[in-house]
């Protein structure tokens, strides 16, 4: 078996396919560069990313797959998880060897992985849509910070655009260091460094960059929560199931 290092990137990935097949192996056990450990016993094949390459499998894979599919592939790669970029190759290369329909084959241990995995990223992504909270700062941009499970600020994108078209607005991933910024015309992605004050609490920027009259839409809010939630109904475990614990941290409601 042959063992690939990429550097984790999907065009590094689908570069990997590439070479599969161009060098002919009959099997590649794929490893990120993040995961790779050196073993003295097995010689490794560095994959450097190629766009050409990359743009060539995945145009393959789109000539086999639906348009779903291809957006399974993406969430999937999202997820992080390492043993996913294995079933991403395998799955690719299943595609590719077979007639168009083979990915309808649940049978297959990697259509069904990656089936699956798709569908955690595709809720976790409607999880933050639903659960975003954001903060007015002084120069008059909505801003929140996150923490997901997975990936899924590049899925967030068109939701937040269409739904707050009319304000700039920020949504930074603290895990994974970078963020979208909407300046009333476009998204780009940034990234700045954070004083250790701002992640302490997933809900709260601090008070110095926080425009003055935020506190106060806090405390509305809690209150018209409160005064909305008749204890008599009060059913946790209904509530737990549609809004889980680790989503708490997301909601003013829940602080305080």
């Amino acid at each position: 078996m042959d063992l690939y290092v990429f550097d984790g990137t999907l065009e590094g990935l689908l570069t990997a396919v590439f070479h599969s097949y161009q060098k002919k192996a009959a099997q590649v056990k794929l490893v990120s560069r993040e995961h790779f450990h050196p073993d003295v016993f097995q010689e490794s094949f560095t994959v450097i990313s190629e766009d050409e390459k990359a743009k060539r499998v995945w145009a393959g894979l789109a000539k086999k797959l639906d348009r779903e599919w291809m957006l399974r592939i993406y969430k999937a790669f999202l997820s992080e998880q390492p043993d996913i970029f294995q079933d991403l190759l395998d799955f690719a290369r299943y595609i590719i060897d077979h007639a168009e329909g083979a990915s309808e084959n649940y049978g297959n241990k990697h259509v069904l992985a990656i089936s699956q995995m798709s569908q955690k990223v595709h809720r976790e992504k409607h999880r933050m849509e639903a659960f975003i909270r954001f903060q007015q700062t002084a120069d008059q941009i909505y801003y929140a910070h996150i923490d997901p499970d997975f990936n899924v600020l590049p899925l967030l994108t068109d939701h937040f655009k269409n739904r707050y078209a009319d304000q700039k607005w920020i949504i930074y991933d603290l895990k994974r260091k970078y963020g979208l910024f909407y300046d009333l015309e476009k998204v780009e992605e940034i990234e700045f460094d954070f004083a250790a004050e701002f992640s302490a609490n997933l809900n709260a920027l601090p008070q110095q960059v926080l425009d003055p009259k935020e506190e106060l839409y806090s405390l509305l809010w809690k209150d018209y929560f409160r005064s909305t939630n008749i204890p008599a109904r009060k059913n946790m475990k209904l509530h737990i199931r549609h809004v889980p614990k680790r989503y708490w941290k997301y909601l003013s409601e829940k602080q305080g």
